[in-house]
């Protein structure tokens, strides 16, 4: 069995950097938040780089390799850099939530609402504290780590599109299921913060868990594995391993959600115990799989 490391960081980063912007895009998370997913994977794409320099692979594929992991990188570092210069702005939405609690607390109390003494232009935003950080920077980074997964197809064996999808499908698997885990240790950060952003991260790992099951029983395959006609070394014992991590997985994911639907606030820390969990196994659906299914 073989493993390259360097697309497996490189999955992982893009991943997490794809559903860093689709929390980031509904302006409620505060910002450090993406600080924290930002430097995380930006470092985990400074180690894919590394070991594909040491994996010494040749061709256009390690080229487009490199500038791909490279690009990630760098757009990771420059939308950290913006957030922070206009870190004063804070985020809308969450903003205007505040506002919103304020004056229900304001009408329950009997008393008018104190104003906030803050201007903002037709878009909503605060002109007293400069512009919101634009999403759409979160957008570059992931894109390029995808350039860069397709370009890595070329060498890690087999059919050009089937090792592509499994490449963009695994990146998408780990990058939510770990952005979950993530943003549910980010309540402890901000209690307030509605649960609608970490039910559309676990709602996005229970989408995208059926193709990664199917890019991976697709022949060559798991099916193959399973059927006993491509031998894992072990009497078929890993690809029945791998079958319960897939299950598992799906189940601990389906937990998470009813988890989230109680009302109490120890649900989400519950929640993210479970997500914790479904970490390990989702890493199990896919590594054990690319592992057997190395050439």
């Amino acid at each position: 069995m073989h493993l390259d490391a360097a697309t497996i960081l490189l999955q992982w980063a893009t991943g997490g950097l794809v559903f860093l912007w689709i929390t980031t895009r509904g302006r409620l998370v505060s910002l450090g938040y993406g600080w924290l997913l930002r430097g995380v994977f930006g470092f985990i794409g400074i180690g894919a780089v590394a070991a594909e320099l040491r994996a010494k692979h040749h061709g256009g594929g390690h080229a487009v390799f490199l500038v791909g992991a490279g690009g990630l990188i760098a757009c990771a570092a420059v939308a950290g850099v913006v957030s922070v210069a206009r870190r004063r702005a804070g985020v809308g939405a969450g903003r205007d939530a505040r506002e919103r609690s304020r004056a229900r607390v304001a009408a329950m109390a009997g008393r008018a609402e104190e104003p906030t003494g803050a201007s903002e232009d037709a878009s909503g935003t605060d002109e007293s504290v400069g512009r919101e950080f634009p999403p759409v920077l979160d957008l570059l980074a992931p894109a390029f780590g995808a350039a860069g997964l397709v370009g890595a197809a070329a060498f890690t064996g087999g059919s050009l599109w089937l090792a592509a999808a499994r490449l963009l499908v695994g990146a998408a698997f780990l990058g939510a299921v770990t952005d979950a885990m993530l943003l549910g240790h980010w309540y402890l950060t901000q209690p307030g913060l509605p649960r609608d952003p970490l039910k559309e991260m676990v709602s996005w790992t229970a989408v995208i868990w059926p193709a990664e099951v199917l890019v991976m029983l697709l022949p060559p395959g798991m099916i193959g594995v399973l059927a006993g006609s491509r031998s894992d070394g072990y009497g078929g014992l890993l690809g029945w391993m791998w079958v319960v991590c897939a299950l598992l997985t799906i189940g601990l994911i389906g937990a998470t959600w009813l988890a989230l639907r109680e009302r109490f606030y120890s649900a989400v820390m519950a929640a993210t115990g479970l997500i914790y969990l479904a970490i390990l196994t989702a890493f199990g659906t896919d590594l054990v799989a690319r592992a057997l299914l190395a050439p």
